[in-house]
């Protein structure tokens, strides 16, 4: 019975000996400043041609160093800072629409992302892009932060 209790003590010893004690984890910020977006557009408008079918995408001003508005469905939009994510303050890394139509270009860093989302698909970027809330009523779409 005093076996059975040492090895019960060492067993739960080795254990809280084991432990690590978690480290604050550090929130990092997204490379690109939070600027306020009040966006209105009216997507049947025919100025608005391209966004009007579902895959659509356009170009705006507004942001850090403007946006992008993609059409993913009959009721839903994305809007996405053009700004990239590797190299927010250089003007000339604005990405741009690639001609597949599905992915965003920074031809400085050379990284990617998905137009759908702002996912990075290649890097040397690790950020996504930064997104805005879209608001659609069937006549009046709103990007918004």
């Amino acid at each position: 019975m005093k076996t059975v209790l040492k090895f019960c003590f060492a067993f739960t010893l080795l254990l809280f000996l084991q432990c690590k004690k978690d480290e604050p984890q550090v929130v990092k910020q997204h490379p690109v400043p939070s600027v306020p977006v009040n966006l209105t557009i009216y997507p049947n408008d025919p100025l608005n041609f391209d966004i009007q079918a579902i895959g659509g995408w356009m170009y705006f001003s507004g942001g850090v160093n403007g946006i992008v508005v993609y059409r993913k469905s009959e009721q839903e939009f994305v809007a996405l800072e053009r700004s990239s994510t590797k190299n927010p303050s250089d003007v000339k890394s604005r990405v741009i629409v690639l001609n597949d139509n599905f992915t965003l270009h920074d031809t400085i860093s050379d990284s990617k992302w998905r137009l759908m989302d702002g996912a990075v698909t290649q890097g040397p970027a690790e950020w996504p892009l930064r997104t805005y809330r879209t608001s659609y009523d069937g006549n009046l779409l709103k990007v918004i932060n």
